[in-house]
């Protein structure tokens, strides 16, 4: 089949259409198109949380509302922030009654919009009592885990109901939750007071109530990462147990150092303080979620007992850490919605995810939490994904990938190489290293990314409360008042709708891409645990029993015949493990015989032969001789 690859023809296409990179009109209606009102909602509503019932994982909610008699119209939390989709659970709302004056009133849902609940308020009622729970899940199947014996994470937006045709900034709440006997709350809300085991959090706005969720746990540590007198960052840390606290030291300067890069990276901060709510769990689910003034966390049990010094930790803090900049403060104009049942527009997802994942890892190199060869190592996984491994591109740009989080709803993917899986955040790095290394390659080394973020996310220090909205054009506007070309939007549109590799910056910065035989220290530290990655040489990888977590499109495993979802059962006849797979790819090198699968298909079993006969592969990058490095200086810690 013919495939046709126009390098620029979404640029093109868009510019002979008339739409370029045009601002987004933002909707201020709803789904049934009431015009959202921005004037103060009348009154304070009351939300209760009882978070006591660990054993069936049932919050148990309570909300006082003001209201005036009439039709009145409900929401519960549909399009959420950091998610980029409509992804509320109203599955898990159970059991509403709603009553007035000691009457129970009727409500019904919309039924083409059914985050909408609509009630008929009696003549003489001023406010009503909304009782419901919040069922969390009992096992993976159902959702990500939000409570165990130990923690729990109690998200607002799962909780509550809110006035329809209002913005969230306008409708004032007041919250409470009662918590576990004994445990610990962390949050970037204020506690106004505490009885017993109930917080009383002072009021505020929904947008800030929803942005500010709470950890809380049995076991639980802080730290302190901001030096004294300056705002305060704290590293709330909850754990499985009491030992898996225990931290060295020099592990936590480097949390510390994090800080301080940060803030020499951007100039300015953009919260009165600012929390990690930060899990090390093997029970409570698996998350990394953007706030203003605070960012929810969690790693494997042993993030600080594992902790290797020459290989580091991940990135996710700097990630998010980061976000309090690239996506809360300054945000997208069409992801900055009114309400939370006003549809997202995901269109500059590359910059907030993408230059949020290329400063994650170099912050996270800077602060010394990832050493400089392992952050490099990082970076050449990415690199392998767009040098020959995205066969996606040939039919999709960065650009639309953008639309992945309503397409896919984060879903897996059986072969994500070619269907594409948001790769505005890889992708996204790509395009901005190559971006701060045109800076600098441009200005002679006076100029870098380093001074676009400053421009762009440093400003207007010590604001938070509302976001500042940008464009395609603010973003271009920017690149070009640090250094003048005259074409930044240009090179942006390009790479945005590019449909080849996105490695540029690579060997502009001095290095290059190279497969060696054997993985590097970081490779294998990502691996542990999660079973073999052969994705750069054969064109599969497995899960530790043997199943086919992904195959590359129109690799060697593809093209003969490996499915994802398969399980393989043996190699050369021998019992499936990863080793025996290694040992039998690299045999394979000298030697004509293809390497022999023994698969599982449901209830079929095949036997697989693989002609593949180049060895292993896994990335890193190596210096290219004679020209300049750019790298080293990217990720070097800021004096």
């Amino acid at each position: 089949m013919h495939v046709f690859r126009p390098a620029v023809l979404g640029v093109a296409l868009m510019a002979a259409m008339g739409l370029a990179y045009a601002s987004p009109q933002v909707a201020d209606v709803d789904a049934r198109g009431v015009k959202i009102s921005e004037a103060a909602y009348p009154g304070t509503i009351r939300l209760e949380i009882d978070a006591t019932d660990l054993g069936q994982r049932v919050f148990k909610v309570r909300q006082t509302v003001p209201v005036q008699p009439g039709l009145q119209r409900f929401h519960y939390p549909a399009w959420l922030p950091g998610s980029h989709s409509p992804t509320g659970q109203i599955e898990k709302l159970a059991g509403l009654v709603i009553n007035a004056n000691g009457q129970r009133l009727q409500w019904v849902r919309d039924p083409l919009d059914v985050y909408t609940f609509n009630v008929q308020v009696p003549e003489g009622v001023s406010e009503l009592r909304m009782d419901f729970q919040f069922l969390s899940p009992t096992d993976s199947a159902q959702g990500r885990t939000v409570m165990t014996p130990n923690m729990l994470n109690l998200q607002w937006n799962a909780m509550l109901l809110y006035p329809a045709g209002h913005a969230a900034h306008a409708i004032t709440y007041q919250a409470s939750a009662r918590y576990p006997q004994g445990w610990d709350a962390a949050s970037a809300l204020t506690m106004a007071s505490r009885n017993g085991d109930t917080v009383n959090y002072a009021p505020t706005n929904l947008e800030i109530l929803v942005d500010s969720p709470v950890f809380a746990g049995r076991y639980h540590r802080m730290f302190e990462l901001a030096p004294a007198g300056t705002r305060p960052v704290r590293l709330n840390v909850f754990a499985d147990r009491a030992k898996d606290l225990e931290a060295k030291p020099e592990h936590i300067e480097q949390h510390r150092a994090l800080v301080t890069q940060a803030r020499k990276l951007f100039g300015a901060e953009h919260y009165d303080h600012y929390d990690f709510l930060f899990a090390v769990t093997n029970q409570l689910g698996g998350i990394g979620l953007e706030h203003q003034r605070s960012s929810e966390n969690s790693e494997d049990r042993d993030y600080f007992s594992g902790w290797d010094a020459k290989i580091g930790s991940s990135d996710l803090l700097g990630h998010e850490y980061t976000h309090s900049w690239d996506g809360k403060y300054r945000r997208p104009a069409d992801l900055a919605t009114l309400n939370y049942n006003v549809p997202m527009q995901g269109s500059l997802l590359w910059v907030y995810e993408g230059q949020t994942q290329y400063w994650g890892n170099v912050l996270t190199a800077r602060a010394g939490i990832r050493p400089q060869e392992a952050s490099r190592d990082a970076l050449a996984m990415a690199a392998a994904t767009y040098a020959d491994n995205r066969p996606g591109l040939e039919w999709r740009s960065l650009g639309d990938t953008t639309n992945d989080p309503v397409i896919a709803r984060r879903k897996p993917k059986p072969y994500r190489g070619y269907q594409m899986s948001e790769d505005y955040y890889q992708g996204g790095q790509m395009l901005w290293l190559e971006a701060d290394v045109r800076l600098r390659t441009l200005s002679g080394g006076k100029r870098s990314l380093d001074d676009f973020a400053k421009a762009f996310f440093g400003q207007n220090d010590g604001q938070w409360e509302r976001p500042d909205t940008y464009t395609f054009d603010d973003v271009a506007a920017t690149l070009e008042q640090v250094q003048p070309t005259g074409d930044w939007s240009k090179f942006l549109a390009e790479r945005v709708d590019h449909r080849a590799g996105l490695v540029g910056g690579i060997e502009a910065a001095g290095w290059k891409l190279v497969y060696k035989d054997k993985p590097s220290a970081y490779f294998k530290a990502m691996m542990k645990g999660r079973g073999a990655n052969f994705i750069y040489s054969l064109g599969v990888s497995l899960s530790p029993a043997g199943y086919v977590n992904e195959v590359r499109w129109d690799s060697a495993a593809f093209n003969a015949g490996v499915g994802t979802g398969m399980q393989v059962l043996a190699v050369n006849d021998l019992q499936y493990s990863a080793d025996e797979l290694e040992e039998a790819v690299r045999a394979a090198k000298d030697s004509k015989q293809p390497v022999r699968l023994l698969v599982k298909e449901m209830d079929v079993y095949r036997t697989l032969s693989i002609d593949y006969h180049d060895g292993l592969r896994y990335p890193t990058l190596e210096r290219i001789e004679g020209k300049a490095d750019y790298l080293t200086p990217i990720f070097s810690a800021r004096k």
